[in-house]
């Protein structure tokens, strides 16, 4: 890894000043926006849905929040990404809102690659 301090444009310039042409500056980090780092603390299954857990997922607020997830690999003491309420997933034009899946409030959404 290497540590860059330089802003991004100012870096692509520099790049291309040497005779390393960049074309195009690309923010990823607008695919990640409203996603957060969560840790399950619980999980049990879904009282209505044999392929549904329900995870208790700490993302830094003063409860954990309550996600119902269709991950078979989700178990407790795992970190997580979280797209939180309101968040938008372009890779599939999903924006996250609180929703009811067979009876179970989910605030939130465990992601996967």
């Amino acid at each position: 890894m290497v540590k860059i301090k330089l802003p991004t444009e100012e870096l692509a310039e520099k790049l291309s000043m040497a005779g390393f042409e960049v074309e195009s500056l690309v923010d990823l980090s607008l695919n990640a926006a409203g996603v957060v780092v969560g840790f399950v603390e619980t999980t049990s299954p879904h009282p209505n849905a044999n392929k549904l857990t329900v995870c208790s997922v700490n993302i830094g607020l003063s409860e954990p929040v309550q996600i119902v997830c269709g991950a078979s690999n989700v178990r407790h003491g795992i970190h997580v990404p979280v797209a939180t309420i309101g968040a938008y997933l372009p890779a599939k034009r999903l924006t996250i809102k609180e929703t009811n899946l067979r009876g179970i409030q989910s605030k939130g959404m465990i992601c996967s690659k």
